[in-house]
């Protein structure tokens, strides 16, 4: 690939990458959609109601294999399962799905901040005092020597050690199932921020709780935590135009899935429905068992905000042209862990090997969008004894992390059946000169054997100008 082409194909991505930040930041009312995307063949069922064997094992396996083997996921085969994964009892994230989980809440927040100047960054504590409910199911916080000390007192009647369990249960905190509350506790504070004027949205990410059941595991029906990490976006606007912002994010949420997505229809969206009637959409991942919810969007009307603010409206009222309002909730949340697990899928192929003359022999390849790959630049020092190259080498990887370009350290020595990351570049002596920094640098893509290499000239001074230039090619691959 010439150096050109490779400009052309970053200037192209980049322009389509800035257009996902559109949209109407002036605080104006939305365009209505006159189009919905939605889901076809009636009710979706959850992964909970399908049969163990339902799942097309062959293909998950596959991907699973290559998950653990290339650290984006941790923990055994066995703790590895559907199940686990999406209720997020498992043992966790290696270090490149962490990183591709980071990458994916930067353009989240990208995309719904920093691009329109009327939602604001909040935060919330993970767990927090309320009173103890006969229906609520939130995880507590309580202390294992206080339960203790009350369980091994021997003198308690049964209804005394119940009163007492009681009591610690009202005074210790719970661990948030959402981050929906912790928003709404700032709503009033940050009005003022906006001189009162709707809508406007506050936004945050982090850690959510909920209860997962494993009779499996745990027998009587104790149920486990399960986490998550959420995505959250809670929007306040009057209800004369609630219903045109649903339409808006549903809309705007639907097309940033797609985008990252070798397979965009494989993402959909459902209408739905709450219990009080409340309208909302669901946005779905088709994965190869089965439909899954990864982003839901709800209008929530008034109702969550004087709950959280009794007996004092006046003071949520906000300013709707010359009106006063108390403003209507649309919550848009989104779990990043399966968002994750869904581009994993999604980004999953079969290819030809390329470094083999055998023709049934095919690489498991994980072709992750350039935005999302938790490995952008691999350097491949070539063979010599010159210590000048290692120190021009370690030079290109310092300022590469310098400029925010992630980099894989591992190809020290040169491997050619081994290249496999999202784009290396390969540095030999003639890249040496007496005056320092001057030559070519090879620059090349894991499906480029046979195909030649684009040969740059490099220097000192556009040392990090050449793989900015090449790292906007969507065609590279990653994973592998």
């Amino acid at each position: 690939m010439r150096c050109n082409a490779a400009v052309r194909a970053c200037h192209k991505v980049c322009r389509r990458l800035l257009s996902g930040c559109g949209g109407r930041i002036d605080g104006g009312q939305p365009d209505p959609l006159t189009e919905r995307s939605k889901t076809l063949g009636g009710d979706l069922r959850s992964h909970m109601e399908l049969p163990p064997e339902s799942e097309p094992t062959e293909g998950s396996e596959a991907l699973l294999e290559v998950c653990q083997r290339r650290h984006f996921l941790s923990g055994t085969k066995k703790q590895l399962s559907r199940d686990s994964l999406l209720s997020g009892c498992h043992p966790g994230f290696g270090p490149l799905g962490v990183e591709l989980r980071k990458n994916l809440a930067a353009q989240w927040w990208s995309s719904v901040v920093l691009c329109r100047e009327q939602v604001f960054a909040v935060g919330a504590l993970h767990h927090g005092p309320g009173p103890s409910l006969p229906e609520d199911r939130a995880f507590r916080l309580v202390s294992a020597e206080a339960l203790r000390e009350i369980l091994q007192d021997k003198e308690l009647s049964k209804k005394r050690l119940v009163a007492f369990l009681e009591n610690v249960l009202k005074t210790s905190g719970k661990l948030r199932e959402n981050l929906l509350h912790g928003a709404l506790e700032h709503y009033v504070n940050c009005l003022d921020l906006v001189n009162k004027k709707l809508p406007y949205g506050l936004a945050q990410i982090g850690v959510c709780f909920y209860p997962v059941s494993d009779t499996e595991q745990i027998p009587n029906g104790v149920e486990r935590i399960g986490e998550k990490t959420e995505a959250s976006l809670v929007w306040f606007t009057s209800s004369r135009t609630s219903s045109q912002w649903l339409d808006f994010w549903l809309r705007h949420r639907l097309l940033w899935w797609r985008k990252f997505a070798m397979s965009p229809s494989n993402f959909s969206s459902s209408d739905c429905q709450d219990e009080e009637g409340r309208k909302g959409n669901k946005l779905y991942y088709s994965f190869p068992w089965g439909k899954e919810p990864i982003e839901t969007l709800w209008n929530l009307g008034d109702k969550e905000l004087l709950h959280m603010y009794p007996g004092d409206v006046a003071k949520l009222h906000g300013r709707d042209g010359r009106k006063s309002v108390v403003p209507s909730v649309v919550s848009v949340s989104g779990d990043l862990d399966r968002g994750m697990l869904a581009y994993l899928y999604d980004s999953f192929q079969l290819t030809e090997n390329s470094f083999t003359r055998k023709k049934n022999l095919h690489r498991k390849v994980l072709k992750l969008h350039p935005c999302l790959a938790p490995i952008k630049v691999a350097l491949d020092v070539g063979r010599g004894p010159t210590v000048e190259l290692r120190q021009v080498c370690q030079g290109l990887f310092n300022e590469l992390l310098e400029n925010g370009i992630s980099v894989w350290p591992g190809y020290l020595e040169t491997v050619q059946s081994s290249l496999e990351q999202l784009y290396s570049k390969i540095v030999g002596d003639h890249l040496l000169t007496a005056r320092g920094y001057g030559g070519d640098l090879i620059c090349r893509g894991r499906e480029e054997k046979g195909r030649g290499n684009a040969s740059l000239h490099i220097r000192e001074s556009n040392l990090v100008r050449v793989p900015r230039a090449l790292l906007g090619d969507p065609a590279f691959e990653a994973g592998g």
